[in-house]
């Protein structure tokens, strides 16, 4: 008798490199973490003292699929505060994390068969989720101009198919730090236009940027913390194919408590709802009040940690500067250097072996796509107490490497 196989569609998607390389420094002591997408700052107290009350006072129950209304509230408000651009409760979706967005927009736009251009590299997670639903991930890789990364527009064409449903970036990058100018959101948006797509733009990195193309007090004069990355939404309207992820993860140092959003249109938003039901039914009420928390009393933190990390950022890329064959872009947003080494054709190898000999964990370049092999992700979100030591070991290997 035959055994029974995998789906094929959950066949087709790899293990994730990250995981694979951190199976490995978790067996070991005394390792450096610069692998994960967080940082060491723990959430603010008055989001644990939010959800404890929440608890406490019986919002334990179940909500509404699409979340609370006082939490659609605040989502819509702060969108207003930081873009100006008036969006209603029926317009946003609250999920558990971000990663449940993608899921739920994904899950809404692809089936089997289905194909969703991808710009590379790219967080593997949005791709992963391409293959699990059936649907197939075509990778289109950024150009490169001067120190900073683009859309290839041509190269985006090429790679159409009569099967393409979706386009799929994040702005601010992960892993590349990228942050797509108003004009390169624009060239996008007008392509998904031009091509009957839908265009799914992961935003969870927005407060986290050092561009200067935000707005200091928002757009309605109103104080916020720190610089904020141009957002799809103050191009598209209402009727647009156009799906915004977001997340308290990185903003409010909530990576634990899985608590995300999704703004689309209200049709498209109804539907994920209605689907939500029979994926996770709706984010934990009393997480969701701790959202509410972390919107009204957040700014003056937000604007804190943003001030530190771009202390780290500019730390971690003198560091790597200074050593020869190492070519790293000017990182925009998000806590990533993705430097790219002379020599490295293998950058898990590489990245393994930098653990092995330095105890040191970054993660490998090919796990964010083909546009990443011969990189390496560092993430500088934790403290200095991390960072000094690790670079200096991160800078070491990278010149003895191959000798």
């Amino acid at each position: 008798m035959s055994s029974p196989s995998f789906a094929p569609s959950a066949a087709r998607v790899p293990e994730s490199r990250i995981r694979a390389l951190a199976d490995v420094a978790f067996g070991m002591e005394d390792v450096l973490f610069l692998q994960f997408g967080e940082s060491t700052i723990p959430t603010p107290p008055y989001v644990v003292e939010a959800v404890n009350r929440a608890a406490q006072e019986g919002w334990t129950f179940y909500s509404p699929n699409q979340g609370l209304p006082s939490l659609r509230d605040a989502i819509a408000n702060l969108i207003v505060r930081l873009h100006g651009v008036e969006i209603g409760p029926p317009e946003i979706q609250v999920t558990s994390g971000a990663v449940q967005a993608l899921n739920l927009a994904i899950k809404c736009v692809i089936d089997p068969g289905d194909e969703a251009l991808v710009l590379s590299p790219n967080w593997p997670n949005g791709s992963a989720m391409v293959e699990m639903f059936g649907g197939r991930t075509v990778e289109v890789p950024m150009a490169r101009a001067g120190q900073r990364f683009t859309p290839d527009l041509e190269a985006m064409e090429r790679a159409l198919s009569q099967r393409t449903r979706l386009l799929l970036y994040a702005s601010p990058s992960n892993p590349l730090g990228w942050t797509a100018t108003v004009a390169e959101q624009r060239m996008l948006l007008d392509f998904a236009r031009q091509h009957g797509l839908w265009l799914l733009t992961d935003e969870v990195y927005e407060r986290i940027y050092y561009g200067g193309q935000g707005a200091a007090e928002g757009e309605r004069g109103q104080a916020v913390g720190g610089q904020i990355a141009p957002s799809i939404l103050k191009l598209c309207t209402r009727e647009d194919a156009v799906i915004v992820v977001n997340s308290f993860s990185k903003t409010y140092c909530m990576t634990g408590w899985r608590l995300g959003w999704m703004v689309s249109r209200a049709d498209f938003v109804q539907k994920a709802a209605q689907l939500n039901e029979f994926i996770v039914s709706h984010a934990p009420p009393m997480i969701q009040r701790g959202g509410e928390a972390a919107i009204a009393h957040g700014e003056d933190d937000v604007a804190a940690m943003v001030e530190e990390f771009q202390e780290r950022r500019d730390f971690c890329a003198g560091m790597l500067r200074t050593v020869p064959g190492v070519n790293l872009p000017e990182p925009e947003g998000a806590f990533y250097l993705f430097p790219e080494l002379d020599g490295v054709n293998d950058s898990f190898e590489f990245a393994l072996e930098l653990l092995r000999k330095k105890q040191v964990a970054v993660a490998p370049g090919s796990a964010f796509g083909n546009g990443g092999e011969g990189s390496i992700r560092i993430c500088y979100a934790p403290g200095m107490d991390v960072l000094e030591p690790a670079m200096e070991r991160i800078c070491e290997f990278i010149q003895t490497y191959g000798s």
